[in-house]
């Protein structure tokens, strides 16, 4: 079963936006290594003075090499997109509730 990884850190959100429309070639690159990695599905949200990612992954080891292989990459573009705060790390795994809805329930 996939797992929800979750990305959280403080930075400006339109400052993020800003980097990724000069920079897209960077954004795509890591992207792209992602996919290399297995990564299913992938957002960036924001809201005031916080960004956080959203990604679903095959395992959790599938997102530990990506991220450790990619880390200083990604420290450079989040640093200069204004990333303030170390990112946190969260994995998430899907609960057995019955009451699914969207995402091919």
């Amino acid at each position: 079963m996939s797992v929800i990884v979750t990305v959280s850190m403080n930075g400006d959100p339109a400052q993020l936006e800003a980097q990724a429309a000069a920079n897209p070639e960077q954004i795509r690159a890591i992207l792209d290594r992602a996919v290399g990695h297995g990564l299913i599905a992938h957002r960036f949200y924001g809201s005031e003075g916080r960004i956080v990612v959203i990604d679903e992954w095959p395992d959790e080891q599938s997102f530990q090499a990506f991220f450790g292989e990619d880390t200083d990459e990604i420290q450079a573009m989040l640093g200069a997109a204004g990333v303030t705060s170390e990112p946190e790390v969260t994995f998430w795994r899907k609960l057995d509730t019955n009451d699914e809805r969207g995402w091919n329930a």
